[in-house]
């Protein structure tokens, strides 16, 4: 999927909260098992966050980037994995990331994922971690 096919929007939570959720929903807790009462939280309000939309206009992506620089709740609906919104939402938030100064980037990566995240030149870092039963490592990347 060329960027023409997946817009992405960067926005404040009270923005794109309804789509953003609907989303993290779908993949986290009803695909993944992440516990629904863990899938929202404090961050949200002060991060910004990014959705992507196909040509109907439908959410079919969300991520955000939370104050400190990190990048999280990457999530691509199933119907529309492999076509490049994952890619174009992380690349969104990157650019996001440099254009507030900083100089690296900052993931909590799910293990399967590494390998599309070093593609973007991100390095694993430690070992690997329990999160909500799904096996996790940080991950780093200049910019």
């Amino acid at each position: 999927m060329g960027h023409a096919e997946a817009a992405v929007e960067l926005g404040p939570w009270n923005a794109l909260r309804t789509e953003a959720i609907a989303v993290r929903h779908a993949v986290f807790v009803a695909e993944q098992l992440v516990p629904e009462d863990l899938e929202v939280d404090d961050f949200d309000p002060v991060s910004v966050h990014a959705l992507a939309r196909d040509v109907d206009g439908a959410a079919i992506g969300t991520g955000r980037l939370l104050p400190d620089g990190h990048i999280g709740r990457l999530a691509v609906l199933a119907r529309a994995r492999g076509r490049g919104v994952g890619s174009a939402l992380l690349r969104a938030l990157m650019d996001e990331s440099r254009r507030r100064g900083n100089r690296e980037a900052m993931l909590n990566a799910q293990v399967q994922a590494v390998p599309f995240y070093e593609r973007y030149g991100y390095a694993a870092e430690g070992e690997p971690y329990d999160d909500a039963g799904i096996a996790h490592i940080a991950m780093r990347c200049r910019l």
